[in-house]
């Protein structure tokens, strides 16, 4: 990591701690909407559950992670063309985003348990799936971000292109994950995991590609 990402990855750390009310608002959302969850359904079975899990933590991505190129105005970006190059600074994004929604999904996941309950009978398994869902929804969601704020309707752009990309992939996470509510052996489960990997890379390979014609404009 070069000291061009390592500064911009710092000053997005630096942002999200001097406006904490948008990290404490991202929060209050997770644990309101899983109390309502909890007072309308009590403690669901373990496929309801798991797609429950997932859909909350779809939301919890666009409101965590999509805003990072929204809030970004242009005398700020031309700032930043000024001071890094257009790689630096989509890696950046993708690393910081990452780790947000990292920390997002366990913050989730623990908020689920204690309301929820735990159907989960591999629970290693699930918190190593949940985080790599949550890195995968954080990269589609970064580079969808960088696409969307060069235009008008960044929300609507957003939701439009995000959602034929982001449906197989949450179909893909929900059948993964569903590996670890049961004490039985599943086959195809490392392939699955390196099909999710694969579109990742995907990502993060067009996000490098095309990001810097983005960054020119």
């Amino acid at each position: 990591m070069n000291r061009s990402v390592f500064t911009l990855i710092k000053k997005d750390l630096l942002l999200e701690m001097r406006q904490q009310y948008t990290l404490y608002g991202i929060l209050l959302y997770v644990a309101s909407t899983i109390f309502v969850v909890y007072i309308t359904l009590g403690q669901p079975e373990d496929t309801v559950w798991n797609a429950l899990f997932w859909v909350v933590q779809l939301f919890v991505c666009v409101n965590a992670v999509a805003k990072s190129f929204l809030q970004e105005n242009k005398g700020r970006m031309l700032y930043f063309y000024s001071i890094a190059g257009s790689r630096d600074f989509i890696v950046s994004k993708l690393i910081f985003n990452a780790l947000l929604m990292l920390v997002m999904t366990l913050l989730s996941l623990f908020v689920f348990v204690v309301l929820l309950g735990n159907p989960i009978y591999n629970m290693l398994q699930f918190v190593g799936i949940a985080c790599l869902g949550g890195l995968s929804l954080s990269l589609v969601f970064t580079f969808l971000a960088a696409i969307a704020a060069k235009a008008q309707q960044q929300a609507a752009l957003m939701a439009v292109m995000g959602f034929p990309v982001i449906i197989p992939q949450l179909m893909l996470l929900g059948r993964i994950s569903k590996i670890a509510f049961s004490p039985a052996l599943h086959q195809g489960l490392w392939q699955m995991v390196a099909l999710l990997l694969g579109f990742d890379a995907l990502v993060i390979i067009l996000a490098l590609i095309l990001f810097p014609f983005l960054w020119k404009d």
